[in-house]
């Protein structure tokens, strides 16, 4: 059974509804699902990760918590099969093709598309999410 741990960060509960897909896609998947806030350090015991973190500011990672845990666990992530997801309320998704790029940078596998939710995720979102849980199976 693979282990799988879906990391995320939510200032208004939309990222936070993502995340709760993502764990239901990765569970009825077969996984053995953990989920962490942004206390989340041992990115070497589990099989998958699954990121999230909605667009702050200047169309960035969340800045005060989500990037520095990121940052502290990025040189753990080379051969990791990850995956990336978020909402944001302006710009083009740039933050997140941003991070993409910083992941690839890093040696990690994106496991599937990078799932993003202009505000509230709607349905399609929500199934995305839930395919997202299931391709890090």
């Amino acid at each position: 059974m693979s282990k799988v741990a879906v990391v995320f960060w939510s200032g208004t509960g939309n990222t936070e509804a993502m995340a709760n897909a993502v764990q239901a896609g990765a569970e009825k998947a077969g996984c053995e699902v953990t989920v962490f806030g942004t206390e989340f350090d041992a990115p070497d015991a589990f099989d998958a990760i699954a990121f999230g973190c909605p667009a702050m500011g200047d169309e960035v990672l969340e800045e005060s918590e989500f990037d520095p845990m990121f940052s502290a666990i990025e040189g753990s992530l080379s051969g990791k099969k990850i995956a990336l997801f978020g909402s944001y309320g302006w710009g083009d998704g740039k933050w997140m093709r941003d991070w993409e790029d910083r992941c690839k940078a890093d040696g990690a596998v994106l496991a599937a598309d990078s799932v993003l939710a202009n505000n509230e995720p709607d349905d399609d979102a929500i199934a995305a999410c839930e395919a997202l849980g299931a391709a890090l199976a």
